[in-house]
């Protein structure tokens, strides 16, 4: 026997078997003006389960509407009837509420009749669901033409698929949430601050005594997370204006694939700042930097301008190779560079190969930090207003997170906003990527305090000799 339908919208064909059934009818004052939204909402399967011929029993169906005549009119219809004759199957017609009808939506074929359908069903409202004093009239208009009818399947979830609809809502909230306080409170959202900042970085000089020019930080993190973006927003700082010197943009395989000693220069045609930011190819789980590249980086024997070849990985015979390589040509600093909207999915390979490379630098006494980048991304409130990132909780987990997971201080985790669709500078976003630059100088001045000290004990043991 042929299933029931209407038009080209028919209701069993579109069925997705579930254990709940939604039909949705949109009823029209005059067709399409103004109109009823009322929607039956039974929580069980609704045709394989439903025999023919049989009324189903069902404690939690009822009826509701949502709307009446455009304005937003919510009610909830129960079933008063102990949840007898909940609903009915049949393979002559469409989706039956209630005996007596409360509902009853259409037999055979409905076919359009201009801009609407007139259902051949009946309403009998109040036969089994309570309708809280509403009738015919102030449900549906008085009348079946409906706009449109459609059956949805509303699947219900398992356990675990609960658990993860609620871990994904509380995310969603608590990524409009802001704390009543901020979780960092010595930054100042002002022109003075960034006024500040900038002449603390602008003035920055590596200690003395070490015959150090400028301090070399190198930067490190998978494809895409911003590493080069990161030198282009501290370049477009200091030189007043959105730049991109530096090749930057989204791709699976790196964009960045030679070695770069990137310099900032303080203004248009300025001197050179004390320090350098070395941007290298990206980490992947496959390919990318690997174990052998970052030991002859951190140890300053890579060239400026080295192009990565994994076919032929550098050694001491490559072109430019630094064979004896000073301090000045050490890393002094690596900072990591990571995407705060991906922490949650970070592949467990390339956390694997950043734990190793942190055990290497750990052995040389090289500082490391974070740079947390496309904040934006994981807080609705900091996209429209970056200043708010310190109130942002899903910031402070994230932050809480990522320290966990690199194993360093909540302190060494530095958010930024890279610049990326902005086409003029942003007085908080110059304030953030300031702070964290400032930060990582001064991890760097831990690393050459150290070196300082090595350098003193070395003398004095000389001086001892001698005499």
């Amino acid at each position: 026997m042929p299933r029931p339908s209407i038009d080209s919208v028919t209701t069993r064909d579109q069925l997705l078997l579930s254990c709940t059934t939604l039909i949705t009818l949109f009823m029209g004052d005059t067709p399409p003006s103004t109109g009823t939204l009322i929607k039956p909402l039974v929580p069980r399967s609704f045709f394989d389960d439903i025999p023919t011929g049989v009324w189903i029993t069902d404690y939690n169906a009822f009826l509701f509407k949502l709307e009446y005549k455009g304005t937003a009119q919510p009610m909830k219809f129960p079933n008063a009837s102990n949840g007898y004759n909940a609903i009915f199957g049949s393979e002559n017609y469409g989706p039956t509420f209630g005996s007596g009808h409360d509902l009853h939506c259409f037999s055979g074929t409905v076919n359009k009749s201009g801009n609407h359908y007139p259902l051949n069903g009946r309403v009998n409202l109040g036969q089994v669901y309570n309708m809280q004093g509403q009738d015919f009239n102030s449900v549906m208009n008085g009348h079946l033409n409906v706009l449109d009818l459609k059956v949805y399947s509303v699947q219900e979830l398992t356990l675990a698929e609960q658990r993860e609809e609620e871990a994904l809502l509380e995310k969603q909230k608590k990524a409009k949430q802001l704390l009543e306080k901020p979780w960092i409170h010595n930054i100042d959202w002002s022109t003075t601050f960034e006024e500040e900042m900038k002449n603390k970085v602008t003035t920055y000089k590596p200690l003395p005594g070490l015959d150090l020019q400028q301090a070399r930080i190198l930067l490190v993190g998978q494809v895409g997370a911003g590493k080069s973006s990161y030198f282009n927003t501290i370049n477009s700082i200091f030189r007043g204006h959105i730049t991109g010197q530096a090749n930057a943009g989204s791709a699976e395989q790196s964009l960045t694939t030679s070695y770069r000693m990137y310099q900032v220069r303080d203004g248009y045609a300025g001197t050179f700042l004390n320090f350098r930011l070395c941007d290298t190819r990206g980490l992947e789980e496959d390919q990318g930097l690997d174990d052998h590249d970052v030991d002859y980086l951190l140890d300053g024997h890579v060239p400026n301008r080295y192009k990565f070849n994994p076919a032929v990985p550098i050694s001491p015979d490559t072109k430019g190779f630094v064979k004896n390589p000073t301090l000045s040509d050490r890393i002094h600093c690596v900072a990591f560079v990571v995407d705060a909207s991906t922490v949650d999915i970070m592949s467990e390979k390339v956390l694997r190969r950043i734990k190793v490379m942190q055990a290497r630098m750990n052995q040389e006494g090289i500082p490391q930090a974070v740079v947390l980048t496309k904040i934006d991304r994981i807080c609705e409130r900091i996209s429209n207003d970056v200043s708010k990132v310190f109130f942002s909780r899903a910031m402070k987990e994230c932050v809480d997170k990522v320290a966990m997971l690199m194993g360093l201080p909540r302190s060494h985790i530095l958010p930024v906003k890279n610049y990326e669709c902005e086409v003029e500078l942003d007085q908080n976003i110059n304030i953030l990527s300031l702070v964290s630059l400032r930060r990582i100088l001064d991890f760097a001045d831990d690393f050459l305090y150290d070196k300082l000290d090595e350098r003193e004990v070395a003398q004095m043991q000389n001086i001892n000799i001698s005499e």
